[in-house]
C-alpha cells in the first residue's frame, strides 16, 4: 500500500464527528464495527438502521416521522425513504436564532455583508409573508436569476418554508439559456439582483431581465435585490418591486413552516443542456436534507460555528449543497465574483480574514493556481482551514501534490464526486482516514458504489463504469414533463437494469480509494480499448507550455483516432518539438494507445457555465453535427475554432 500524503492525528480522529457517529451507531444498534469499511458495509446492508441513525445523530426535526423508514428498498427507481414523514426543509436550516454569524458575504472588493442567525430568520420571515400574499404556495416554483449572495439564500429559504420549489441560475446565463430552463418549469416569482460584480466591473441584470421576462408569462412578480445600488430603479421591468418594497408591510415573526411530505419537490436542477434543452431534475425535500447533513457533518466534519465555503454560483449544484450547511449550524461563507481578481490570492485572503474552516473549490481552480504560481503556504496563515474539497472534474495526482506542497500540509484534501443528478456525492472524504495521492478517499456512507465492466461484473484495479447497486435518498423524484418516466429511466438505468449507472469512468485502487478518468460517454476507443480523457489531461497539463487541453475521439478509417487540442501560454507556438515532447510524455506515462494522432493548437476551449469542458460538443463540431443548445455554454463562440480544421481531413 502506498504511503499516504496525509494522515489525521490522534487528536483529529478523536474529535471528528465521524468517530462520534461511529460510536453512536454501535451503541444504538448493539453492533461492533471495527473500521470505516465495516461502518460503510453496515450503511448499505442495514439501510433502515443507518438512515435512522443519520436522522437522530444530526437532530433533524419533523412534524411526524412515521413508523416506516424505507419501502420498495430493492427498486431503483421506486424506493421511498420515510414515506409517512412530514417536515419542512427550511425549518431544519433555521433552527438557530442567536446573534452569531449565519452568513458572511463578499463580492470581490466591492461589497461585504454579514447576517446573524437572528437577522437571517427575520429576513426569511418577512419575505415568506410577502410571497404568501403574492399567492405562492406548496408546489409553486420560485426562480432565482441571481448572484451568490445572502439574498439568494433568503429567497430559497422563504420559498421552501412555504412548501414551494426553488430553482436558480447564475446571472451570466444568456437569455436563451434562462428561458430553456425557467420556461419549462413556469415560475410564479422571479428573484434577481440589480447586477453583479466580475473582474472589478459592475454588470447590470435589470436590462437582461427586462429583455426576457416577456417570454416567461407565468411570472407574476419580479423581486429585485440590491447589490450594485442601495435603492435600485426597477421601473424597466414589468411587475417588479425591490426586496425592500416587497417586505416593507410585514414585521418579523415566527415562521409558519409548511409541513410537507418527505418527497415533496424542493429543488429543480438542470443538466448541462449541451445536447438539447436541459433536463429538469426534481429533487425531494427530505431526501436532500438527509443526504446533505450526512455529507456535511460526517464526511466534511462540519461542526456548529464552523465557517464553510464553496466557490460556486447559483447555477451549479454546489450552491444548493453549500446552503444545507445551515442545517449543521455552521456559518456559510459566500463569495461572488472572479476567483482571480485582483489576483489568485483573493480567496486565500478571504479564508484568513473570516477564519474559514472548509475551503471548497474545483479541480480546475487548483490547477489554475498551480499554473499561475500561487503559493498560499508562503503568504497566508490558513490556520483555521481543516478541510479542502475539490470537485467538478477529476483532481489529478499533481493537484494533490500542489495542495500539500503549496497550500497547507495538515489538511484533509477531499476530492468528492457526485453530480447534479443526485445533488450530492457518491465518493468523498473521510476525515479520520488517510489521503492517498490522486485518489478519492472512500465511498460515502449509504452509497453502494461499485465498478462494473460491460457485463456487470464487479472489478478492482481496472477501469469501468461507476455504479450504485442500492437505492439512496437523492435519486431524483422525476424529470419535469416526463410523465412516463422513460427519460429518467434511460438516463441512469438503461445500461444495467435496477442499477444506477452514473456515467463516470472509475477505478477502485489497491488502497481502497477511487480514481475517476472522466465521463464514460466521453471515453476514447482507439482499437476498441477504452481510454479516459483525464489520463491524457494529467500528462499534458503538467507541461509548462500548456495551459489546458481537450481530447476527443475522431472517427477515422473505420476506427477512432485520438485528437488533442491545446491552449498554450502566451507567446508559445505548437511546433514539432513541442508535439514530440507531448507525445513522449503521454507514451511514457500512459500507453501507446493514449498518444494523440493529431495535436492542434487552439486559443480557447468551450465550457459549461459551471466550468466543465465540453468534449461532446467539440466532438459534434468536428464531425459536422449540430450542437443543439449552445446557450448552455459560457463561451459558445469557442466552438467555431473547431469547425472545418484542415488538419482533421488528412491522415
Amino acid at each position: 500500500m502506498a504511503k499516504p500524503l496525509w494522515t489525521p492525528s490522534a487528536a483529529k480522529i478523536e474529535s471528528a464527528n465521524m468517530t462520534a457517529f461511529h460510536a453512536s451507531v454501535e451503541c444504538q444498534w448493539n453492533v461492533k464495527l471495527p473500521d470505516y469499511a465495516a461502518l460503510h458495509a453496515f450503511s448499505i446492508t442495514e439501510m433502515e438502521k443507518f438512515w435512522v441513525s443519520i436522522r437522530d445523530y444530526c437532530g433533524l426535526i419533523a412534524e411526524n416521522w412515521g413508523e416506516r423508514v424505507i419501502i420498495n428498498g430493492d427498486k431503483m427507481p421506486g424506493a421511498k425513504f420515510f414515506p409517512d414523514a412530514r417536515l419542512n426543509f427550511a425549518e431544519n436550516l433555521l433552527r438557530r436564532r442567536d446573534d452569531a454569524p449565519a452568513l458572511i458575504f463578499q463580492a470581490e472588493d466591492k461589497v461585504r455583508r454579514e447576517l446573524s442567525w437572528r437577522e437571517l430568520y427575520d429576513a426569511v420571515s418577512t419575505l415568506a409573508q410577502a410571497l404568501r400574499d403574492f399567492g405562492v404556495g406548496p408546489g409553486d416554483r420560485c426562480a432565482g436569476f441571481i448572484p451568490n449572495s445572502p439574498d439568494a439564500i433568503i429567497a430559497m429559504l422563504a420559498t421552501t418554508s412555504l412548501g414551494a420549489v426553488w430553482t436558480s441560475s447564475s446571472p451570466d446565463f444568456g437569455d436563451r439559456g434562462v428561458l430553456d430552463r425557467f420556461g419549462q418549469v413556469e415560475p410564479t416569482v422571479l428573484f434577481t439582483a440589480d447586477g453583479y460584480f466580475y473582474n472589478g466591473k459592475a454588470h447590470d441584470s435589470r436590462s437582461r431581465v427586462a429583455s426576457f421576462i416577456g417570454d416567461l408569462p407565468s411570472v407574476r412578480k419580479v423581486i429585485v435585490c440590491p447589490l450594485i445600488e442601495d435603492n435600485p430603479d426597477v421601473s424597466s421591468i414589468p411587475n417588479a418591486v425591490t426586496l425592500a418594497e416587497a417586505t416593507a408591510p410585514y414585521a418579523a415573526a415566527d415562521i409558519n413552516f409548511e409541513q410537507m411530505p418527505f418527497d415533496a419537490p424542493l429543488y429543480i436542477m438542470y443538466s448541462s443542456g449541451t445536447t438539447g434543452k436541459p433536463k429538469c431534475i426534481v429533487h425531494g425535500a427530505g431526501r436532500v436534507l438527509l443526504m446533505h447533513v450526512k455529507e456535511h457533518v460526517l464526511h466534511c466534519d462540519i461542526k456548529p460555528d464552523d465557517r464553510v465555503f464553496y466557490f460556486t454560483t447559483c447555477g451549479w449544484m454546489m450552491w444548493n449543497w453549500l446552503a444545507s450547511g445551515l442545517a449543521a449550524r455552521a456559518t456559510l461563507l459566500l463569495y461572488d465574483g472572479s476567483p482571480f481578481y485582483p489576483d489568485g490570492n483573493v480567496l486565500f485572503d478571504f479564508a484568513d480574514d473570516v477564519k474559514m474552516t472548509m475551503f471548497g473549490t474545483s479541480a480546475k481552480y487548483i490547477d489554475a493556481l498551480a499554473k499561475a504560481g500561487v503559493r498560499p503556504m508562503e503568504t497566508h496563515e490558513l490556520s483555521t482551514v481543516r478541510t479542502m474539497t475539490s470537485t467538478g472534474s477529476p483532481l489529478v495526482a499533481e493537484g494533490f501534490d500542489y495542495v500539500y506542497d503549496h497550500v497547507k500540509r495538515d489538511i484533509c484534501l477531499s476530492s468528492i464526486a457526485g453530480g447534479t443528478d443526485i445533488v450530492g456525492c457518491f465518493l468523498g472524504g473521510n476525515p479520520i482516514g488517510p489521503v492517498h495521492r490522486g485518489e478519492i478517499q472512500v465511498p460515502v456512507l449509504g452509497m453502494a458504489v461499485d465498478v462494473f465492466d460491460d457485463e456487470a461484473n464487479s472489478i478492482q484495479g481496472k477501469k469501468g463504469e461507476m455504479v450504485c447497486t442500492k437505492a439512496f435518498p437523492t435519486m431524483p423524484l422525476y424529470f419535469w414533463d416526463d410523465e412516463s418516466g422513460e427519460r429518467y429511466h434511460d438516463a441512469y438505468f438503461d445500461k444495467f437494469p435496477n442499477i444506477w449507472c452514473h456515467g463516470d469512468f472509475l477505478e477502485l485502487t489497491d488502497n481502497g480509494g477511487y480514481v475517476i478518468y472522466g465521463r464514460s460517454d466521453a471515453t476514447l476507443n482507439p482499437g476498441g480499448v477504452r481510454i479516459g480523457t483525464a489520463e491524457i489531461y494529467r500528462q499534458v497539463e503538467q507541461l509548462d507550455e500548456v495551459v489546458e487541453g481537450l481530447v476527443i475521439g475522431q472517427d477515422w478509417d473505420n476506427d477512432t483516432r485520438v485528437v488533442l487540442f491545446t491552449v498554450l501560454r502566451d507567446g508559445v507556438v505548437l511546433d514539432d518539438a513541442l508535439r514530440d515532447r507531448i507525445r513522449k510524455r503521454i507514451r511514457q506515462n500512459c500507453t501507446p494507445r493514449h498518444m494523440p494522432a493529431k495535436i492542434i493548437q487552439v486559443t480557447d476551449i468551450p465550457r459549461t457555465r459551471s466550468g466543465k469542458i465540453t468534449e461532446l460538443a467539440v466532438r459534434d463540431v468536428v464531425h459536422g453535427r449540430e450542437v443543439k443548445n449552445q446557450e448552455a455554454l459560457a463561451n459558445p463562440e469557442a466552438l467555431d475554432l473547431y469547425s472545418g480544421l484542415p488538419e482533421l481531413t488528412t491522415a
